[in-house]
């Protein structure tokens, strides 16, 4: 079979399309037809060893500093030394053709999506390892994976529309399901034009919350079509314009210099929460913030055992609306990347397996 194998930290070059064997199938496992696979930061970040704690600047930096890039990290990935060479791909929406011992052969032909989360010592251990970033995953024409990690899914969205939903879905849905997200409560999304923060306005916006979204201005009404209440254009004085203790909940994957000011529109009791750190992982905190405003710091990356049941749900329900932005083919990963990191979409990119 076609996949895309990345061989180390690096630049593109780094990402090789090429012939690879197919997958073996274990007892309890099943092989599926990669239909669709989003692009995530995540992706791109395990290939420039940005999870390392070398790292102190944003994905984008770090991608432009090519010497930076390219120097091997043994602590840049996610839990372990990233498992080099192999397949990326955390997003996948497959067709099950076939299964080994011990699974149910029911399941064949049907279209899933797989939870690319996995916590295989169960929920009440917060390990968890992740398809794409501790082994092969998606940007490959199969994959395979744990029959319990795939969901069927009953609707007539296409095959890149579900492609979209995996990662960025599941982690707006866990970051709201753990900082307890409820109606009325007033929630502010930074960089909502993403993936993960597009998806976060909706999913808010489906528990009844106020939604506050800051994007650039001129993705604001894009973002205010999708459910955001009010928008701030990104860069704006926060404080100024939201004033102090106005937001319950803030929602934050960029990180970097606006830290500070989410702490200081945060009311008393408030939650902050996150997945990621796309403007720069080293902020400024000032702990008499923290502890005088009895503030809640959430950080999320195991999900939570409802989080992907609710996805499934929410989508045969049409309670929430996918935004692909643009599809690529597999052999075009590099490009697909390459316009991910200018940031000048909305939603989601996704990757199409050649058949």
């Amino acid at each position: 079979m076609k996949a895309v194998v990345t061989t180390g930290n690096g630049g593109y070059d780094k990402l090789e399309y090429r012939d690879v064997p197919m997958p073996v199938l274990k007892s309890g496992e099943v092989l599926l037809q990669v239909l669709a696979a989003g692009v995530n930061n995540t992706e791109i970040n395990t290939r420039l060893g940005w999870y390392s704690t070398s790292v102190v600047t944003g994905t984008n930096v770090v991608s432009d500093n090519k010497q930076q890039a390219e120097t091997q990290k043994p602590d840049g990935g996610w839990n372990i030394a990233t498992p080099f060479p192999f397949i990326q791909g955390t997003d996948c929406c497959g067709r099950v053709v076939a299964v080994a011992s011990g699974v149910d052969d029911q399941i064949i032909g049907s279209r899933v999506l797989v939870r690319p989360c996995m916590r295989p010592d169960g929920f009440g251990s917060m390990r968890n390892i992740w398809l794409g970033s501790d082994f092969d995953g998606a940007f490959a024409q199969f994959v395979k994976v744990p029959a319990t990690e795939v969901f069927k899914v009953t609707t007539q969205w296409s095959d890149a529309e579900l492609g979209s939903i995996p990662c960025s879905y599941g982690s707006a849905e866990n970051m709201l399901h753990r900082a307890k997200v409820v109606a009325r409560e007033h929630v502010l999304v930074a960089g909502a034009s993403g993936g993960v923060g597009s998806a976060v306005v909706q999913l808010a916006k489906l528990r009844g919350a106020r939604v506050t979204a800051i994007v650039g201005k001129s993705k604001i009404g894009r973002i205010r079509e999708i459910g955001a209440d009010e928008v701030v254009e990104r860069e704006s004085d926060l404080v100024k314009i939201l004033g102090e203790e106005s937001i319950d909940v803030v929602v934050d994957n960029v990180g970097g210099s606006s830290f500070d000011s989410m702490l200081k529109v945060l009311r008393r009791g408030g939650r902050y929460v996150s997945s990621g750190a796309i403007g720069g992982p080293i902020v400024n905190l000032d702990l008499r913030m923290f502890y005088l405003k009895d503030l809640n710091l959430v950080g999320c990356t195991a999900w939570d055992e409802p989080v992907f049941t609710n996805l499934i749900s929410y989508i045969e329900k049409n309670q929430i609306r996918p935004l692909v932005a643009k599809t690529f083919g597999l052999t075009q990963i590099a490009q697909a990347q390459q316009e991910f990191l200018e940031k000048k979409h909305v939603g989601k990119f996704v990757l199409l397996p050649e058949s």
